[in-house]
């Protein structure tokens, strides 16, 4: 499956000024516990988890996580990738106490940064909104391994369409968002999901709350 740019642009610009004034609130409140079917909560629990001093945030949303986590550290080093300028600025700001740095990349290409390598990546709620099915997206695990350190962990969460519970909401939903190009996971299932990873690290773990899977593994 070929991957256009229009395709890729289409996916991040629903990401205004609008949209990230009222995301927490519409997504993360509301869809995720009634829709989904996966509260916020288990999303914090597993990023609490998994997050170090030295960490990278790719599709940074809001940067809600990034501003509630528990970092290992007073002091840590943070920076964020995306390709909407919109999310940059708005995460920066609302963490501007970490003093991120910001890189604005597409994650489907090769990642070139001038920097450190990284202990932890956080991908939430990514893998949905890239277009391809997930064995081509999942290129994007091979340029964000390349910024990792040995041993470092890559965690995320993602909605998936096959081997899931889906209640009708989500069912339509879903359909409504693949149709506009919001989201693209009409192929993403359970056991795809599970093969890109163990191909690529090790320790894989993957866990399902409602149609959501948190998902992670190491370098």
């Amino acid at each position: 499956m070929n991957i256009t740019n229009e395709q890729v642009e289409v996916a991040q610009a629903v990401y205004t000024k609008q949209t990230l004034a009222v995301y927490d609130l519409v997504v993360l409140g509301f869809s995720n516990q009634f829709i989904w079917k996966c509260p916020t909560k288990w999303l914090m629990k597993h990023y609490n988890q998994m997050v170090t001093a030295n960490h990278l945030d790719v599709g940074i949303g809001t940067g809600y996580f990034l501003d509630r986590c528990k970092f290992p550290s007073q002091t840590p080093r943070v920076a964020l990738i995306d390709l909407n300028s919109n999310t940059l600025e708005f995460t920066s700001q609302r963490i501007a106490r970490y003093n991120p740095k910001t890189y604005r990349r597409n994650i489907l290409e090769p990642i070139s940064l001038d920097a450190e390598k990284f202990d932890s990546v956080g991908i939430n709620y990514v893998f949905h909104c890239l277009p391809g099915t997930l064995e081509t997206k999942s290129v994007a695990l091979d340029y964000l391994k390349a910024l990792m350190n040995p041993n470092g962990v890559l965690f995320g969460s993602t909605i998936l369409q096959g081997g899931v519970s889906r209640n009708w909401f989500a069912k339509r939903l879903m359909a409504i968002y693949n149709k506009k190009g919001f989201f693209s996971n009409q192929y993403d299932n359970l056991e795809e999901l599970k093969s890109v990873l163990n191909q690529r690290f090790k320790d894989i773990s993957v866990e399902v709350i409602g149609c959501v899977a948190l998902f992670s593994g190491r370098v």
